[in-house]
């Protein structure tokens, strides 16, 4: 990544209530210039963004939001989330700024709840980027459906049993959390990834680290909505769309499993050496492409 270093003179941070949690976002400034929302992915964090918000902060105002469960926002009193919510979240942040219309970049987790926003609110959203947002492939949930469901529903039950008597992993130093950060995305530079770690973990009252995300974000439910009700949420959104993914992802890229049909207004970009955090893998094309599309 060589083009952009993030600044000295950061964001400030915000927050507002959504379902009587209080949620924080990263405001880069520039208010009166056209807003950009960028909305990580699971077990992330909003200052994630920050190469992208720098770049970008001239051109727009722009908003980085921190999940519910995730960053400095609040865990859920139950330990259960539901992308239905976290849709509810990003709908209030944008009412309660009274930001909208907005363009809006999102990855993973964060791109399926801006999928449905856009779907939902199809005039609410002008310009819409998701990096691998459309969730499991449809070979994968085809596979699961193989195991009846009751049995799903245990399974479930068990891990959630689990996560609950599970405290958050406990790291001696920061190094150690970064040493982590590192194997789980070998294609991050040193620089990308001490970043990421030093926003993404608090300091226990015993001098050791923990990442700020809620552990029960590890198992997500069993239901969701029909594909039926998330393909018409898809075919309902309006604005010009872009949906990445990385060469080297495990994710599964809807022109080729054919998910890409239920689009009327988006295209794919697939891009070379590249996993699922292509945002950072491949910075500097990332932002040439964004800065066209937007």
């Amino acid at each position: 990544m060589n083009g952009y270093q993030p600044s000295r003179f950061g964001p400030t941070s915000q927050t507002f209530i959504s379902q009587r949690l209080r949620l924080n976002y990263e405001d880069w400034g520039g208010r009166g210039k056209p807003p950009l929302i960028l909305v990580h992915g699971g077990r992330d964090h909003a200052r994630s963004w920050d190469w992208t918000a720098e770049a970008l902060r001239d051109e727009y105002h722009v908003i980085a939001m921190d999940h519910r469960g995730h960053g400095d926002s609040d865990w859920v009193s139950d330990g259960n989330y539901s992308a239905g919510d976290m849709v509810y979240d990003l709908a209030q942040l944008i009412h309660q700024l009274g930001a909208g219309p907005v363009r809006m970049v999102a990855h993973s987790m964060g791109g399926n709840v801006a999928l449905r926003y856009a779907g939902m609110f199809p005039d609410m959203v002008t310009k819409l980027v998701a990096i691998e947002g459309l969730g499991p492939s449809p070979e994968w949930k085809e596979e699961q459906r193989k195991t009846p469901y009751p049995q799903r529903m245990a399974e479930w039950i068990e891990k959630k049993r689990k996560a609950a008597g599970r405290t958050p992993r406990k790291y001696e130093s920061i190094e150690a959390a970064f040493a982590r950060m590192i194997e789980e995305n070998s294609y991050l530079t040193e620089d990308q990834a001490r970043h990421l770690t030093v926003h993404g973990v608090n300091r226990n009252e015993d001098g050791t680290y923990s990442w700020k995300f809620d552990p029960h974000l590890n198992v997500w439910g069993v239901e969701d909505v029909a594909d039926e009700f998330m393909e018409a949420t898809w075919g309902a959104i309006s604005c010009p769309t872009l949906l990445l993914y990385g060469q080297d992802s495990w994710a599964s890229n809807p022109e080729k499993d054919g998910r890409i049909e239920h689009f009327s207004t988006a295209r794919v970009i697939e891009f070379e050496k590249a996993g699922h955090w292509l945002h950072h893998d491949q910075f500097d094309r990332f932002i040439r492409v964004l800065r066209d599309f937007l």
